[in-house]
């Protein structure tokens, strides 16, 4: 499902600043270095059954990114973080997740977790987690409430944020 922007009205963005993408960078950027010069020992098993779960997590976080990023272009709306959303996009993987692309991000510095057996890789996902929840998803939320309304409520309550 798809909706124009009730009237057509020009609407501000939810911030003017591109932070998911930028945040992601610097979450790699921050648990590759911290990784490389104060490494933590990898409190996990080195075990077959947690590997494949952590394949999993960056296959699917690849996956909803991806999916995330061809509905919105499917439905000619801006992928852009600090753009003015001109459609509610409801279909494809926002059927079940306000924020896909967010999520698979925060799946894919798991991953990196995984393969790099570096703690710091999930301390950079919950920090990515916390810090876009703040910066761009409430912000973000509160744009699209003030502009599709009741429709976006509708959604919101049919939908989870992260998982």
């Amino acid at each position: 499902m798809i909706d124009e922007t009730p009237n057509s009205l020009p609407s501000t963005p939810a911030t003017r600043f591109p932070w998911p993408p930028v945040l992601f960078a610097l979450a790699i950027a921050a648990a590759w270095l911290l990784t490389v010069f104060a490494p933590i020992p990898w409190p996990g098993l080195d075990d077959k059954a947690g590997h494949w779960v952590g394949v999993a997590f960056g296959v699917f976080g690849l996956l909803l990114i991806v999916s995330g990023f061809a509905t919105l272009a499917r439905h000619r709306t801006t992928y852009l973080p600090h753009k003015a959303s001109t459609k509610l996009v409801t279909s494809g993987p926002f059927i079940r997740f306000r924020n896909p692309i967010y999520l698979g991000e925060v799946m894919l510095l798991l991953y990196g977790a995984e393969i790099t057996k570096s703690v710091w890789f999930v301390a950079a996902a919950l920090l990515f987690g916390l810090l876009v929840t703040v910066l761009q998803i409430i912000p973000e939320e509160q744009h699209l409430e003030a502009v599709f309304g009741e429709e976006y409520l509708a959604y919101k309550a049919r939908s989870r944020r992260w998982i």
